[in-house]
């Protein structure tokens, strides 16, 4: 990991960015809150301020240290271009200088339809589950693997520094035919993945709950208007 940063730094250096320009962080990409990369985008707003007929150039060693998903990645892109910063990366498949005003547009352009496209996914998939839910109430169904209960014993495991292989046992399939059971691995994982997707997204699955009721109260949907949370 230190070896890994190192690079990232001597890469920086040798682009000629004075060290008080330089902004580390020895924290996952997938912590939301990164005080390093907003006191980075801060300084890069106050000289553009001070200099808006500069061109200022927002410069990170590759993509993936800019965010963990579309939706970071966007809402940065939207950020940089709100405040006329160009975006720099050193190196990976995408490696150049992406001017937003400028040929840099269709960059930006792209990370915005990932996260449109995303963000209906997302609405879709959460229709279809309460779709799902309300006809396995009426009708009956199979429950479950991995409960409510259960992912949030993973989060809050994985919170204190255990992996999800380490977890795994500790985990019991509640009903069904496979209760008392170990859930598989992979199963787990997709609960992580598809949470993870809702939580980059929540706009998407508010959206899909309105969308939802309204189905229902249309009669669209099988089952009774009343008594659905749409928190």
């Amino acid at each position: 990991m230190a070896q890994e940063l190192q690079t990232q730094l001597d890469a920086l250096d040798s682009k000629g960015i004075p060290q008080d320009k330089i902004f580390a962080e020895k924290i996952s990409t997938r912590v939301r809150v990164r005080p390093k990369s907003e006191a980075a985008l801060a300084a890069a707003r106050e000289i553009k301020a001070h200099a808006p007929h500069c061109r200022v150039i927002f410069t990170v060693y590759e993509m993936k240290r800019l965010g963990r998903d579309a939706a970071e990645l966007t809402a940065l892109a939207d950020h940089l271009a709100a405040h006329g910063l160009v975006l720099e990366m050193l190196a990976g498949p995408l490696a150049g200088i992406y001017d937003p005003t400028g040929h840099g547009r269709l960059l930006f352009a792209f990370l915005a339809a990932m996260a449109a496209t995303e963000r209906e996914n997302i609405r879709e998939s959460t229709l279809e589950g309460l779709d799902t839910a309300v006809r396995k109430g009426k009708h009956g169904g199979r429950p479950p693997v991995i409960t409510d209960d259960l992912l949030h014993t993973v989060l809050r495991q994985r919170a204190g520094g255990e992996t999800v292989e380490q977890i795994q046992p500790d985990l019991f399939i509640p009903t069904g035919r496979r209760k008392g059971h170990n859930p598989s691995l992979s199963s787990v994982y997709r609960s992580l993945a598809e949470h993870a997707k809702k939580a980059a997204y929540p706009e998407a699955v508010t959206a899909a709950h309105v969308d939802f009721v309204a189905l229902r109260t249309a009669g669209r949907i099988p089952g009774q208007a009343e008594g659905i949370m749409t928190s």
